[in-house]
């Protein structure tokens, strides 16, 4: 067993880890086209279409996968912000950083996905909603880090500085999931259970995964691209960066 922990441990270190995340991002990005391709084509063509919104209902096919990435992306990032301010490790921070525009671009999408598909339903392109408002913050909480980070100008200050923003800020993902069952709001509850069946029409829910996970895999091809370029931003002094420069690996 401690010789598995010890494998495992070595990828802690950002010039061992530099390989594997070229090697996690291209595999994530083959598997986002294969699964985007999938994706879109039964979002058009093969999906229902819904007796209540007709065709507008499609745009649930990126809305709601970019909200979710949205929310489980801050939580990552929170947590590798907090797992480097406990244990000091530099690729903690590295990982958080690298998931922070990652993550305000998915809240981007799911606010303005949310616009274009509430004018049609709603009446409005926009309304105070709880679960509006509060993802709202969420891109504002994204933005703050990414500019904490960049108006610090020693990495090591900026990242003890957005890993306390991060682990503040996580306390409004649960706001976001709760808030149609906390508030009377305008948004929709919860078509998919966890626990029992959901109301979803089933090709209606395989579209929609196929989506999330196609947009997981991008997420996660997208924040090892950056992660690198991290790495080798703050390494550049360092001699392995120096090596693999010569050898034209970088």
């Amino acid at each position: 067993m401690s010789s598995r922990l010890v494998n495992w441990f070595k990828f802690s270190s950002p010039s061992t880890f530099y390989p594997l995340a070229g090697k996690i991002g291209f595999w994530s990005m083959v598997v986002t086209v294969v699964l985007l391709a999938v994706g879109l084509y039964m979002s058009f063509f093969v999906a229902p279409t819904d007796y209540k919104q007709g065709e507008g209902y499609r745009i649930i096919y990126v809305h709601v996968p970019a909200a979710w990435m949205s929310m489980f992306l801050y939580v990552l990032m929170a947590g590798w912000a907090a797992l480097g301010l406990v244990f000091n490790t530099r690729l903690s921070a590295m990982m958080a950083s690298a998931l922070a525009p990652t993550g305000a671009s998915m809240a981007f999408i799911a606010l303005w996905t949310g616009a274009f598909w509430g004018k049609p339903m709603w009446g409005a392109w926009w309304v105070w909603d709880a679960r509006l408002t509060s993802e709202l913050i969420l891109l504002f909480l994204y933005l703050g880090f990414i500019a904490l980070q960049s108006a610090i100008d020693d990495p090591r200050r900026a990242d003890r500085a957005c890993a306390v923003l991060a682990i503040v800020g996580v306390v409004n993902v649960p706001i976001i999931y709760y808030s149609v069952i906390w508030w009377n709001t305008l948004h929709q509850g919860a078509t998919i259970q966890i626990r029992g069946e959901s109301s979803m029409d089933p090709l209606m829910l395989t579209t929609l995964l196929i989506m999330t996970l196609a947009f997981w895999a991008y997420c996660i091809a997208v924040a090892m691209a950056r992660v690198r370029s991290i790495i080798l931003e703050r390494e550049r002094e360092t001699t392995w960066v120096g090596e693999m420069v010569k050898e034209g690996r970088a």
